[in-house]
């Protein structure tokens, strides 16, 4: 018999198999009919048919042919019926090799289970946008920008 985290860890990498079918239909199926699903960009579908739709056209036109690799990273119980699992990854076209750095996005998902197995109840998305080395010129300059701004605000001396 498969273990909860092996059932949570298969849920989630059967997004990705149904993104890369270019399946909107399967990939809606494998979140809850509520779901409120957060994408990179910050917008929000709020249940199953919202996700569905929007995928179906997005699969139709900008992301037609793309794959979605990653990995999922950690899966962590919260109760008997709930787990919160993250993983990294990115859309990827038939052309690219691999995850371009500037599409790289980590994501959140909230499952609780559903019957025999699981689905996700929540969902979020967002860009992998590491901020740069603190000794970087581009720190020192921003940290000097946000000092002067500060200074002619009054809010620091």
């Amino acid at each position: 018999m498969q273990t909860d985290e092996a059932a949570i860890r298969g849920h989630v990498l059967a997004t990705f198999e149904a993104w890369s079918r270019g399946d909107a239909r399967a990939f809606a199926a494998l979140f809850a009919p509520e779901v409120d699903y957060v994408t990179f960009d910050g917008g929000l579908a709020r249940g199953r048919a919202e996700v569905e739709r929007a995928h179906a056209a997005l699969f139709a036109t900008v992301l037609r042919g793309t794959s979605l690799r990653g990995e999922v990273t950690a899966v962590r119980r919260i109760g008997d019926d709930a787990a919160v699992a993250h993983a990294i990854g990115g859309a990827v076209w038939p052309w690219q090799r691999g995850i371009p750095a500037d599409r790289l996005s980590r994501q959140t998902y909230v499952l609780v289970r559903a019957g025999e197995g699981w689905t996700i109840t929540a969902f979020h998305n967002t860009r992998v946008r590491p901020l740069p080395p603190p000794e970087s010129l581009a720190f020192k300059l921003f940290a000097w920008f946000v000092r002067l701004r500060l200074r002619l605000r009054g809010a620091i001396g």
